[in-house]
């Protein structure tokens, strides 16, 4: 099943907290549902994404990571 992605930010070369941050804004935009792809190359993301979505509602469809470690997607749903 092939998700429908809504809006892609590229945070790649922001460092904490800026890719949180651009996401956050990213999601306001986005109606209930919709799906926000993100990209960036701080390692500190996948556990800001993590804990982020945990207190927000908001879903974590997917968190993975280049071979390299040098990059980061992440796929979230608005709640």
């Amino acid at each position: 099943m092939e998700l429908e992605i809504n809006q892609t930010l590229d945070a790649s070369g922001l460092t904490c907290p800026l890719p949180l941050l651009k996401a956050k804004q990213a999601l306001n935009k986005l109606n209930t549902g919709e799906i926000l792809s993100v990209t960036s190359t701080d390692p500190g993301s996948v556990r800001d994404f993590k804990v982020f979505c945990d207190q927000s509602g908001h879903e974590l469809l997917k968190s993975d990571t280049s071979e390299a470690e040098t990059c980061f997607h992440y796929l979230l749903r608005k709640s």
